[in-house]
Formats: C-alpha cells, structure tokens, sequence
C-alpha cells in the first residue's frame, strides 16, 4: 500500500506485480520481465533469465576448438557470423595466426552484410512493437536478400559455420561479388524508404522520443556497448578504435545519438543509430568489394588445432555490442575454460534504470530498443 497527496487529500493505492513473458511476443524470447506497477506507472522491474538454458560456456570444455565454431552459431542466432568472428579473431590471437588479406576482406563483407541482416530484424520488430506491422514486412523482405546471398555462399541461411580459425570453409562463389553489389544497388534507396515508412512517422516519433532516456555515464556504468551506447551520444565502436581484420583500411562514420528528436539516449536515438549504421554498412561492402585481393582463402588453416599453453581476450563489434572471448589453454586440443561477454545481456541489465517511472506501454519501446537475443544472454 502506497500513499500520495493529491487535490482531495491522501489517496492510498495498491501496487500490483505483473508478469510479462517468458512467452510473450514483446520480449523477443524467453525473458521474463517482473513488473510492479502503481496503475500505469512501473515503480519496479525485473529482468529474469536464464529459460533458454544453453549452457555454452560448460559445452566448450568438452569440444575440440574447431567444434566450438557452430556452437558459437547459436549464441546471437541473429547475427552468427559475428558470433563465429569473434571467437575466431580470439583463437588466431592466441596462436598467433595471419590470415590472408582476401580472408580479412571477406569477413568484412559478410560480417557487415550480417550487420545489415540483424538490424534489419532489430528495426522491424521494434516498429511491430509499438503498433506499425508494414516496416516489419518490407524489412524482413529486404533480410531474405541477404539470406539468399549467405546460403549462395556457405549453404545455410542462419547458423553458418562458415569462418573457421585461419580463414573461411570455402572461397567465395563465381558470382557472389555481383550478386553483393546488385543487392546493394536495390538496398540503398529502401533506406529512404524506411525513414519516409518509419523514422518520421509522427505516431513512431511520439512513441520513442523522451522515453527511456539512457545517459552516457549510466551507459559506462552498466557496460552497455554497441548501438544501445552510441545512441547515448558515446562515439565508441572497436572497428574504429581497435580495429581488426584490416577494418583500419576502411573509411566511415560512427554515428552516435543527437536528440534530434527528443533528448540524447532516448529510444528513438537508439533507433536511428541502427539506421545510420546501416548506411555506413553499405560505404564497408563497396570499398572491400572494390579492394578484395586473390589469395588462398585456406592457406592459414592449421592442420591441427593445440595452441600453446595460455589465455587471451579478445574484444569485436557485433551488431548488438561488444562480445568478447577468454580462453584459457592447457596446450591441448580442448580448452581449459571459454568465458563469452555477451553484449545483450549487459544491455539488458540497465532496463531497471531506464524503464522504471515510465508507463507500462514505454516498457516495450524500451525493451525493443535495446535490441536483446536470448541466445546470447543465456549462454
């Protein structure tokens, strides 16, 4: 029982816990969010996880390093190359591996094609959040493109196994390159058409702007990373100031939030970052496009995997933030220990500071604008 002072005097009400998920559509997976509200008002949340029991940290102990990598496929299920990439980039760091520059550029144009890809889903799902069920369609449309062209590539269109510690499984089809580039040229002008659908509509603008206003020393302190920090107004993303994988060799942007709609950090700023980079997406895949050399796509493979006796860390820009491996080895085939920072699950952990005060419908915006995957999370 609560207290408040109103016109007429005390007024008493009664707070009530309500429970959104795990099976709701609106918190894209298994999450369980624990909700008190005062009425409409959420005076408390709570994020629960852990229903998806992956247990992929524990499964490593018990796989060869080359075994890992389609596991490493079904953490961030939405954006798998990025999630292969990074754990690669970790061995190859660990056993002093280097690739090939067509393998370096290679993974450029996937993984900036898989970026496209998860953002695409992010944005969609966030408008199929609030209400608007036409951007959803045209952009899972427009993902399937790019799905066409992986399973071009490797075969599969959603856990790929395709870059291995060393280089790739195979060197990239005949006609890849162009087909990449046909998409490309379809691609650029539907962003416009997303924003006229979407980013400036007046009913997704009032749902997004000044709502879960994030600010930037919050962000630091959660550990918040990726689009969900850069929509803070924090330039910070590892391709610009650590970069791997030849990405010093690339020009673009990091766009970072402005307010321009409301105040800096808030849902629509978070939104329209993931829009931006998409746009800076596409500059990536035609300069690598432009620059890819030949070169033997497999030449760096070790024939046997045993990295020597020690640990590392590596850090990458996934699309949702910064994921980061620790691997310990004992000199044998299996590692010792494998830790996986996921970014989700971080991103998630600032939702009680953000969503608490605003009103029960502002909990979806908010939580859509983080863009979480369970599979991560509940690694």
């Amino acid at each position: 029982m609560t207290e408040q002072t109103g016109e007429h005097g005390i007024i008493k009400s009664e707070e009530m816990l309500l429970n959104m998920g795990p099976q709701h559509p609106s918190t894209h997976g298994v999450l369980r969010l624990k909700i008190t509200t005062d009425g409409e008002i959420v005076s408390k949340i709570e994020p629960v996880i852990g229903y998806l029991h992956r247990c992929f940290e524990k499964h490593c102990e018990h796989l060869t390093y080359e075994q890992i990598i389609p596991y490493t496929d079904r953490c961030d299920y939405i954006a798998s190359m990025h999630m292969d990439h990074a754990y690669v980039l970790a061995m190859e760091t660990l056993m002093k591996i280097e690739v090939p520059e067509r393998v370096s550029y290679i993974r450029i144009i996937v993984g900036e094609l898989q970026r496209i890809a998860s953002h695409l889903v992010a944005l969609g799902t966030f408008g199929l959040d609030i209400g608007a069920i036409t951007p959803f369609t045209w952009m899972i449309r427009d993902r399937e493109r790019i799905l066409d062209l992986f399973e071009y590539l490797c075969g599969a269109r959603l856990l790929y196994n395709y870059i291995w510690i060393g280089g790739v499984s195979h060197d990239l089809p005949a006609k890849f390159i162009d087909r990449t580039k046909e998409f490309i040229d379809y691609f650029k002008p539907q962003m416009d058409e997303f924003d006229q659908l979407l980013t400036f509509n007046k009913i997704f603008i009032e749902r997004t702007a000044d709502v879960g206003i994030m600010p930037p020393e919050v962000a630091i302190n959660y550990g918040v990373t990726g689009p969900s920090l850069r929509g803070s107004g924090v330039k910070w993303d590892l391709r610009k100031n650590e970069p791997y994988s030849l990405y010093d060799r690339m020009e673009f942007d990091v766009p970072v939030g402005d307010g321009r709609m409301g105040s800096v950090g808030d849902c629509w700023d978070r939104y329209w970052v993931r829009m931006l980079e998409m746009r800076e997406s596409v500059r990536i895949i035609e300069q690598a496009l432009k620059e890819i050399p030949s070169g033997d796509v497999k030449a760096a493979i070790p024939k046997r995997i045993r990295p020597p006796k020690g640990s590392i860390y590596t850090r990458f820009e996934t699309a949702r933030g910064e994921a980061g491996f620790y691997i310990i080895s004992n000199g044998k085939n299996i590692p010792t220990r494998l830790k996986m920072r996921s970014p989700a699950f971080c991103n998630l952990s600032v939702i009680s500071e953000i969503a608490e005060g605003w009103m029960l419908s502002d909990v979806i915006a908010i939580l859509g604008s983080l863009d979480i995957v369970l599979g991560e999370i509940d690694r």
